[in-house]
């Protein structure tokens, strides 16, 4: 019964998402690794009749203005380039997580798009079951590609070093109080790993720099964020954070909202402007090019047993606006430290 009325409720989905088109029918997978690069500007023209779907699954929502929202508009963006029909389930439970993609294959859909680590488990589960049906896992590990027997996943992967770097050094120009905060979701090896690589980057601006870090246990708790941040401020006299949680993120934002000389690092979307006050910059992925990577695939008959990279040099990421509140003297030295990351020279 669970399943079944889980079906009912991705079939409304897709009635209330699609959008038509076509392209040529995808052939077996090839065991291969590559890096996203970039693709024409205007949809390509179909070669048959084959209308092609893309499902994604969320467990944040498509609106909480961070890593669920930039997610979706990832897919939205390459699925309009691709001409895909498209259907999202957002805000839903772990254990939903393999009964929510089972139902989209059940409906024949041609790509599952997981946009996290913790549907691993899932992602493979289906995989197993529906051996016609790629499944892109972004921020997979890079060995999980080659657990799925049937050869019919990729892993999206962002390089996570990077961006804690690029998050920690201009969380390191920042601060003047000397201590700056990360927030995670869960205790993902991505998470993990840009953590790491934050406190690493501030401390090789300034040694003396505290980094206290957090894990929410959620990615859509937005209360819980603002709680975090809100005691790390008060007990630790944080001015910079970096989130890597979703809502909780925006949770933390709101925390920061109105207090002067308290700011965020976004991401994974350009989240901020000119004028925020809270946002100083934000860590740009773009996943839609790694979302058209494996789109590409598909219809070329080469998805699957792949890890497909992106990073600054491939313009996979980037730095995003500064906000008014970052002097220009520190943009100018934080710009000159993302090259250094772009050339492998900042601290390999």
């Amino acid at each position: 019964m669970k399943k079944f009325l889980a079906m009912l409720l991705v079939a409304a989905m897709v009635f209330s998402m699609a959008a038509c088109a076509k392209a040529p029918e995808a052939a077996q997978p090839a065991a291969t690794e590559e890096t996203a690069g970039e693709t024409a500007e205007t949809a390509e023209t179909p070669k048959d009749g084959k209308v092609y779907k893309v499902a994604m699954i969320c467990d944040s929502s498509i609106s909480d203005g961070g890593w669920g929202m930039s997610c979706y508009n990832a897919m939205m963006d390459a699925a309009e380039k691709h001409g895909w029909e498209t259907a999202v389930s957002d805000s839903i439970e772990q254990s939903a997580y393999f009964d929510t993609i089972d139902s989209y294959c059940t409906l024949g859909y041609d790509m599952i798009y997981a946009p996290g680590n913790q549907y691993t488990d899932a992602v493979l589960q289906a995989a197993a079951e529906y051996p016609d049906i790629a499944f892109a896992l972004l921020n997979g590990a890079a060995d999980t590609p080659a657990k799925a027997e049937n050869g019919n996943v990729s892993s999206l992967l962002p390089n996570a070093t990077q961006i804690g770097w690029i998050a920690g050094a201009l969380a390191g120009l920042m601060t003047e109080t000397g201590t700056i905060a990360f927030i995670g979701g869960m205790e993902l090896d991505t998470t993990k790993a840009k953590v790491e690589c934050y406190e690493k980057a501030a401390q090789k601006i300034n040694p003396d720099i505290k980094v206290s870090s957090a894990y929410a246990g959620s990615f859509s708790d937005t209360a819980k964020g603002k709680e975090i941040a809100a005691s790390m401020v008060t007990t630790y006299d944080v001015d910079v954070m970096f989130g890597d949680a979703s809502a909780v993120d925006t949770g933390a934002r709101e925390a920061l909202a109105g207090q002067e000389g308290r700011y965020d690092i976004g991401q994974p979307g350009d989240l901020g402007s000119a004028d925020d006050k809270v946002i100083a910059c934000s860590v740009v992925t773009d996943n839609a090019a790694l979302v058209k990577t494996c789109m590409e695939d598909i219809e070329n008959g080469t998805f699957g047993n792949k890890t497909v990279y992106g990073d600054l040099s491939n313009g996979c990421l980037s730095v995003g606006t500064f906000s008014s509140v970052v002097p220009e003297d520190i943009q100018k030295q934080y710009l000159e430290v993302v090259d250094q990351i772009k050339a492998g020279t900042f601290l390999n």
